[in-house]
């Protein structure tokens, strides 16, 4: 009987070291995402180089933003982040900004490992989700969010995508 594979999970805040592979990840996990919703054409002009701008960028907020990475085996395969409210009616002051899982890290436990590490377990916290994401809507809806009606229609790499509200 073979072993089993183990894998070496760990779940840290995100350093500026981790700009350039956290780029390449966004970029993929957007292609993952993203490719039902928004054309092949506009998820082409997706740069790694320029997702590791804005990471490090973020990378480099201050101490009420919560911006986490999941790495497999030494490599990133996920992130998310969570900080102020950016929006001018937002129901709570906080807001979780973004939570990405490469596609074959889906059910492994990392996307809650994430979760956890930027929301608190009763932290009141609200997001902004594709409207067609029902893998995402699951995961918020076991995380005790509810959609509070709020929807609205995004620029998104030159096209449109129509996101609503969770609220915890």
């Amino acid at each position: 009987m073979e072993a089993e594979l183990q894998t070496d999970i760990v779940v840290r805040p995100v350093r500026d070291v981790d700009a350039e592979a956290l780029g390449r990840v966004h970029a993929t996990c957007w292609h993952e995402t993203y490719d039902h919703l928004i054309s092949k054409a506009a998820l082409e002009k997706i740069s790694p180089r320029r997702m590791a701008e804005l990471w490090t960028h973020w990378a480099s907020q201050g101490p009420d933003f919560k911006m986490f990475a999941a790495l497999a085996d030494g490599e990133i395969v996920g992130f998310a982040g969570s900080g102020p409210a950016r929006d001018k009616d937002a129901p709570r002051f906080r807001e979780l900004y973004f939570i990405y899982l490469l596609d074959a890290w889906h059910g492994t436990g990392i996307g809650q490992r994430l979760f956890d590490a930027v929301v608190g377990s009763d932290e009141e916290v609200y997001l902004w989700v594709a409207e067609d994401n029902p893998r995402a809507h699951r995961f918020y809806t076991r995380n005790g969010f509810s959609l509070d009606g709020a929807a609205h229609t995004e620029p998104f790499l030159g096209e449109t995508l129509t996101e609503v509200r969770f609220v915890r």
